[in-house]
């Protein structure tokens, strides 16, 4: 394909095309822990050496579970140290400090309700009302540029299942489906109505045909003028790349803007273990490699279409982060365009988020929030995908290392 000629090319070249800026750093930990106190930096250089720890981290979620199950006094543990560091709050309100503290840097929040795993229509209703107070925070507050829910938080994961699968509904499941897209339509068109977009997450691959024809429709609807509801391309699944150019196709037939989330992906251990027990081909890219190659050609593709593709690139990668960078100021794109951001999770690759902000681009993290005891599953996996990042972890902690001693440095030298 050629795009992967062009990336290709300009990993192995200098732009020459940064006179105007100053080069891009993240090795700067002044910006990028300007907002964490002192407290926050040991809090995380504890957490983050514990996550490194394979073995407690397995032990953790069963652990945990059974001691809340009998009632143990876990949860304010819970909330003083993991819940602190990667959630905003149990509710919208008390992520406010959160919103504050990430606009004080210039980084914006995205609202996740990290609500999963449920299965019941009242709960289903009671999460599509959530996400939609999250648009209404939104709402003429730049603060919250952005939000984001999951299909399967307002939609049963099996019905999804045999809808990806083809198989005929029942009568009750027909209707259950129906009420599935009512609330996706609800969620939609108050973004819409409220000028606050919103993105459908990516899910597994046995459920997401459905997800992404749901959210082309949605598109074809709503982003006719400008770019309300994006849909996720997770890179790490070998024929995303060649979706996200269908799917422009499919725009620029219709007369829409596609809005795409670009991601590397979040259940890849899951894939290739369902795709070896039932004995068909893994949708997983073959290596690394390769899902590098198709996220950043991917950006590559994104920019050179930016008048009709808005995209939000989720990504702690540091050299897919400088490349999109370089990409804007080579194709002259202001770093402010309202059609590209940059995003990341809370309480991970600040040295990313903050010093983009400081060079003026768009930046906004994912701020998941909830109640505790629901929002332990998004905490579980958070860990366990951490440890099978080879060197996320030891960066992080480096990073922190470094600026506790620039910190201790200074004071020393004002004493």
């Amino acid at each position: 394909m050629k795009y992967h000629f062009i990336i290709l090319q300009m990993l192995s070249n200098e732009t020459n095309n940064n006179s105007k800026h100053a080069k891009l750093s993240f090795e700067n930990t002044e910006i990028a822990f300007r907002h964490s106190s002192n407290a926050d930096l040991n809090r995380a250089y504890w957490l983050f050496r514990i996550i490194n720890i394979n073995f407690l981290v397995k032990i953790g979620p069963p652990v945990t579970n059974f001691a809340i199950k009998i009632g143990l006094p876990i949860k304010s543990l819970i909330k003083a140290t993991i819940f602190k560091h990667f959630c905003g709050g149990e509710t919208i309100s008390e992520c406010n400090n959160t919103i504050k503290n990430l606009q004080s840097g210039g980084v914006g929040t995205i609202l996740d309700y990290s609500i999963e795993g449920e299965d019941d229509e009242a709960v289903f209703d009671s999460t599509r009302d959530e996400i939609i107070r999250t648009i209404v925070r939104a709402a003429n507050d730049d603060a919250v540029p952005i939000t984001v829910f999951k299909v399967t938080g307002v939609g049963r994961f099996a019905l999804l299942e045999k809808l990806d699968a083809k198989l005929p509904l029942t009568a009750e499941e027909e209707k259950e489906w129906q009420r599935v897209q009512n609330r996706v339509l609800a969620i939609c068109d108050k973004a819409y109505n409220s000028n606050v977009p919103v993105m459908i997450d990516a899910e597994e691959s046995w459920i997401q045909e459905t997800i992404d024809l749901l959210a082309l429709t949605m598109m074809s609807r709503y982003n006719t003028k400008r770019a309300i509801v994006y849909n996720t391309y997770q890179m790490y699944r070998h024929d995303k790349l060649a979706s996200l150019l269908s799917d422009h196709e499919i725009a620029i037939s219709e007369g829409f803007i596609l809005g795409a989330k670009i991601v590397r992906g979040a259940y890849m251990e899951k894939e290739r273990k369902r795709a070896e027990e039932n004995g068909y081909p893994t949708p997983i890219q073959p290596d690394k490699k390769a899902t590098d190659l198709d996220y950043d050609s991917a950006l590559d593709y994104c920019t050179t279409h930016i008048d009709k593709i808005a995209f939000i690139a989720g990504t702690h990668n540091e050299e897919s982060s400088r490349l999109l960078a370089e990409l804007l100021d080579a194709k002259q794109i202001d770093h402010k365009h309202p059609h590209v951001y940059f995003s990341q999770l809370l309480g991970m690759s600040d040295n990313l988020s903050f010093n983009l902000a400081d060079a003026r681009y768009n930046v906004a993290k994912y701020v998941p929030y909830g109640p505790i005891k629901a929002v332990l599953p998004y905490l579980f996996r958070r860990a366990q995908e951490n440890t099978a990042i080879a060197g996320q972890m030891s960066r992080e902690l480096s990073l922190i290392v470094k600026e506790r001693k620039r910190r201790s440095k200074q004071s020393f030298n004002s004493n």
